[in-house]
């Protein structure tokens, strides 16, 4: 996101667009990212001009993945994971992998109960990638309170 995208923003979540932009430039192979609320909200993305766009744009513009595709399949990975992990007594979930033959997503639980959402090229060094969601939680999650999440919902809410 441009910093004219974060204009009027809080220094907070200015903060967290420049953490999630350089998720995605500085990782290779990642696609697109999403911060999902614990509801299932789309909080931060990597993409938000395609999370916009109608859904016929979005799949001629570009492979799918779009943060708001991803946030989407983000929240069902994360409630089937926890569902999962009650019914084995397994305690909480911290990062959930799938991989596919044309990609991966990633999933990475935020202290809060959100998440982190990475769409993947099939070839990223997938160490690589989940150690950088693991930095971005790190520095993210404390600073991603009630106030920060209904900002972050309603910055998103005016780009649609």
């Amino acid at each position: 996101m441009t910093a004219t995208g974060t204009f009027g923003l809080s220094r907070e979540a200015r903060n967290l667009h420049w953490l999630l932009g350089n998720l995605v430039e500085e990782v290779p192979g990642v696609r697109s990212v999403a911060v999902v609320s614990s509801d299932g909200l789309l909080l931060l993305s990597s993409d938000p001009e395609r999370s916009a766009a109608p859904v016929e744009d979005r799949r001629t513009t570009g492979p799918r993945g779009s943060s708001a595709d991803l946030a989407t399949i983000v929240s069902g990975i994360g409630s089937l994971t926890v569902g999962a992990a009650r019914l084995m007594d397994g305690g909480g979930v911290k990062q959930t992998m799938v991989a596919m033959e044309e990609g991966s997503v990633f999933v990475m639980s935020i202290s809060d109960g959100s998440l982190l959402g990475v769409h993947a090229t099939p070839d990223c060094d997938m160490s690589v990638v989940a150690y950088h969601m693991a930095l971005f939680v790190g520095r993210a999650g404390h600073v991603l309170t009630p106030e920060l999440r209904s900002e972050l919902r309603k910055s998103m809410e005016s780009t649609q």
